[in-house]
């Protein structure tokens, strides 16, 4: 076989995965190894979808969304569908990640804040017992 091809382990190694992760994302066609008998053989092109969907997992993209994304690649417009789309749907999960990080904010905020009070009553309640 070519430099270019990986077998599934080689993959497992390289990107941290596990194989059934990769029978997974080739299931739902994310990934289209070939195939030898039994053997599976990962192209630069896997290797390239597969850095593009755990960027996306990464990002909270769900793998629906992953896989149309990649689907626009091969539209003959040098990209710029995918990356359009791409783009928009980036600026959609940022809004939705800064409004999780406001809410996990204040969330803290109003925990340190009963915390607080929590210390201050039992430093209270030590301070009665001992006087």
């Amino acid at each position: 076989m070519s430099d270019d091809l990986m077998t599934i382990r080689e993959m497992c190694d390289a990107f941290d995965v596990t194989p059934r992760t990769l029978r997974f994302y080739e299931a739902k066609e994310l990934l289209f190894p070939k195939r030898e008998g039994q053997r599976r053989w990962f192209t630069r092109s896997d290797r390239a979808r597969l850095k593009l969907v755990l960027r996306g997992k990464r990002f909270g993209f769900s793998l629906e969304e992953i896989r149309q994304l990649l689907d626009l690649y091969d539209l003959g417009d040098n990209q710029y569908t995918q990356l359009a789309r791409s783009y928009e749907i980036g600026q959609e999960r940022l809004a939705s990640m800064n409004a999780q990080r406001a809410e996990l904010d204040g969330a803290i905020a109003e925990l340190e804040e009963q915390l607080s009070w929590g210390a201050k009553m039992m430093n209270q309640m030590q301070a009665r017992k001992a006087g």
